[in-house]
């Protein structure tokens, strides 16, 4: 889809702030809502406008980002904000880069398709900084057509997407990624922290380790963080922890077990408890670092 019109964002974030800054780079103009009216001016500062409802960007936007933090929100601003406000035939296409509830998501995209509303849901994979430098990936699900319609919006934002098929599986695909993702990291912090108890300088454990069979991208972009304590967040720990609730609620549904997912929900809670919940989520470096086990040996 090739327009003079702007893209909306609704949610401005980590992530909303890092699709903004992509879009705007590559000449897009961009109208922002967020309910909070700092990140609004954070918007204006990159160059953005900022708008006064999600139906406000909506009506000058024919493509719009949904980056707001869970499924709930997502159906809120759909449901509440934009179909009573934009009506049947807008033929407005909302591209939902939140990590939700695939089956509600793909119910959502059937319930509102005979409007001519069409969602794809379209999940992030990567940080927001790695968005922000354009190593993002997204994940696509829906109508192909509609897909490529925004081909070039994607392009804008990501060196790559995948288009998964219908709604709903582009966040199935995002849940099993960020399963494996999150034990990459669960085990990049206990592999460090066994490391320096044991005498080992934490940076120069972790370059080793990043040339070794233990290589994985964690190593890269969550490793330095958690070397340094820098919490300074790329992607929250209460964020994560919500992934992960959702992880879990699939596979009830599926009858699977996920007992090392559920161990990691157990850290990120134990995080969030302990006031770190809007911290990286590398900040499960934290937590491992709390669990002391006794010493074994003679008293």
């Amino acid at each position: 889809m090739t327009t003079a019109k702007p893209i909306g964002i609704v949610g401005f974030g980590l992530m909303g702030s890092a699709l903004a800054q992509r879009l705007i780079g590559a000449g897009y103009g961009v109208v922002g809502f967020d309910i909070d009216a700092e990140k609004l001016r954070s918007l204006e500062k990159l160059g953005g406008t900022a708008a006064a409802s999600p139906a406000g960007a909506a009506r000058v936007c024919d493509v719009l980002f949904l980056a707001v933090f869970n499924t709930e929100q997502v159906e809120e601003v759909v449901v509440r904000d934009l179909l009573p406000a934009l009506g049947a035939g807008s033929g407005k296409i909302l591209l939902c880069a939140s990590t939700c509830d695939p089956d509600r998501i793909a119910a959502l995209a059937q319930r509102i398709a005979p409007k001519e509303l069409h969602l794809l849901d379209t999940p992030i994979s990567g940080t927001s900084e790695q968005v922000r430098q354009g190593r993002g990936v997204a994940l696509v699900g829906g109508d192909e057509a509609k897909v490529a319609d925004v081909a070039d919006i994607l392009g804008a934002v990501f060196p790559s997407y995948f288009h998964m098929g219908p709604a709903g599986n582009a966040g199935r695909t995002k849940l099993a990624i960020n399963l494996i993702l999150g034990l990459n990291r669960l085990a990049l912090a206990e592999g460090l922290v066994f490391a320096e108890r044991m005498g080992l300088e934490p940076g120069w454990f972790l370059e080793v380790a990043r040339q070794a069979a233990s290589y994985s991208q964690v190593m890269d972009t969550k490793g330095p963080k958690m070397v340094r304590g820098d919490f300074a967040p790329e992607g929250r720990a209460r964020q994560t922890l919500k992934d992960v609730e959702l992880m879990l609620a699939q596979a009830r549904q599926l009858g699977q077990e996920l007992p090392l997912a559920t161990l990691n929900a157990e850290i990120l809670e134990a995080c969030v408890r302990n006031g770190e919940g809007d911290h990286d989520n590398s900040v499960v470096i934290s937590e491992i670092r709390r669990r002391i086990a006794p010493r074994s040996g003679n008293s």
